[in-house]
């Protein structure tokens, strides 16, 4: 290994020290341990320490091709070391803006999603349904109009046929209008029957449905 190499090698060792460091305050921030199962945190932290060993493992490769030496586990602790002594705190404050800048352009995004897109579609969803009961209520209100209209037809129409049958009525014979009147009553108890049944038979159903 040349010189250069070496020291290329330690330069990347120093860097890996302070982006473990960095990374690590990053996974902290965002855990949030306390508030984590067991199991949970102990996934993470297997998960964490994994892409991190290959992430190192992997610049080394990049730079020496993987070969070991004490002093690059010696690069990684002054790294790491200089990482909290003179950049931890400038990081976590950058860390915090970050979050907090990424939090309020999601809640922005979120409000202007809302106004310009859910809120239209709302209104939209209110005037149709709005017009459909209106035009419901417009039919509704034209069909009793031709309705009575047609009752009032039908009933001026009727009044002569009722009283020319009214006159024949009265030019009946006795026996005739007791006959008349008995199949009418035996009609009138053969529909009550048959309205009494399907009554009956609708409210089984009703209640095999309930």
């Amino acid at each position: 290994m040349t010189l250069s190499t070496q020291f290329l090698t330690m330069l990347a060792m120093i860097g890996m020290g302070c982006f473990f460091g960095a990374s690590l305050d990053t996974y902290n921030r965002f855990l949030k341990r306390s508030r984590r199962k067991h199991w949970m945190v102990f996934i993470n932290d297997i998960l964490f320490w994994l892409f991190q060993g290959l992430s190192v493992f992997y610049v080394l490769f990049s730079v020496n091709l993987g070969e070991l030496r004490f002093y690059i586990f010696v690069a990684l602790l002054c790294g790491f070391a200089a990482y909290q002594s003179l950049l931890k705190r400038i990081y976590l404050k950058i860390l915090e803006v970050a979050i907090s800048v990424v939090v309020s352009v999601g809640n922005a995004g979120i409000t202007f999603f809302r106004l310009l897109v859910i809120r239209p579609l709302q209104l939209l969803v209110t005037l149709v349904f709005s017009l459909f009961i209106l035009i419901g209520r417009g039919l509704y209100a034209l069909l009793k109009i031709s309705l009575s209209i047609v009752l009032w037809t039908v009933k001026i129409i009727w009044k002569p046929f009722q009283a020319f049958f009214l006159f024949l009525w009265a030019l009946l014979p006795k026996r005739i209008k007791k006959i008349v009147e008995k199949l009418y009553n035996k009609m009138a108890g053969i529909m009550v029957r048959i309205k009494n049944y399907v009554i009956n038979i609708a409210n089984r159903i009703k209640n095999i449905k309930s």
